[in-house]
């Protein structure tokens, strides 16, 4: 398993992440990191600890699972997060010398899964400020758009704005009714003044995002053809410059 990004993280790469807000490096992971963790996935959908979420409505097809924090108790997800290319990657991009992880996150999504992930930014969910801090958004397996690949709107980090946080599940102890709604920006495509960013993904391809980047994702309507599940998530997730 590498330790490093497959290639070299460049200053073109740097700049497009603080332009845009939003950035899809290819090939970080190897094949056997994608296969360790999808086996920690497995694993973890058989047992998956206190802090499991459902986001699936009663009676829709697929399932639409969240977990956090699996670092802390399992192995792999803590291997991953601690000693693959990941921490390197976030400290290039934010041009730190090292970097601190604060969580990990897993997105699980089931083919014809009709629960969307609702346009947000990632910073009003954490007790935590500032700009020196990056989400990676780890495809495990092949991810298209269309297959529930996450929407980013181009320089919404820049914008000042501060939305209101929304679980997939819907928890009312995330939501601040003091806060500003976020748009439903799917609705604003056809809008000159939004330019969206989105990437067809291969297994091991890594998005990088501002936590004020404003993204979203679709239901699963479509199945891929080759999983039967997208893992997609940010297990190695959420780091801070020190």
């Amino acid at each position: 398993m590498n330790k490093h990004p497959l290639r070299p993280v460049s200053t073109d790469d740097v700049a497009c992440f603080r332009e845009d807000g939003a950035i899809c490096i290819r090939n970080v992971l190897d094949r056997e990191w994608c296969e360790r963790m999808n086996t920690a996935v497995e694993r973890l959908l058989l047992h998956p600890g206190k802090r499991a979420r459902e986001a699936t409505k009663a009676g829709d097809t697929g399932r639409f699972h969240m977990n956090a924090f699996m670092w802390r108790w399992d192995p792999d997800f803590r291997e991953f997060a601690l000693h693959s290319p990941l921490p390197e990657l976030g400290a290039r991009l934010l041009g730190a010398d090292r970097v601190s992880l604060f969580y990990d996150q897993a997105f699980i999504k089931e083919p014809h899964t009709q629960s969307a992930t609702d346009w947000h930014q990632d910073l009003p969910f954490w007790p935590a400020l500032g700009n020196d801090i990056i989400s990676l958004w780890v495809a495990l397996t092949p991810v298209t758009v269309e297959g529930s690949g996450v929407e980013y709107v181009t320089g919404s980090h820049k914008w000042g704005k501060f939305y209101r946080a929304v679980t997939p599940d819907k928890d009312a102890q995330f939501r601040n009714v003091k806060l500003e709604e976020c748009p439903d920006f799917s609705q604003l495509k056809g809008d000159p003044k939004y330019r969206f960013l989105s990437w067809e993904c291969n297994a091991g391809d890594v998005i990088c995002h501002h936590p004020l980047t404003v993204h979203g994702a679709s239901a699963r309507t479509a199945a891929l053809q080759f999983p039967s599940v997208t893992r997609a998530g940010t297990p190695g997730g959420i780091l801070v410059q020190t």
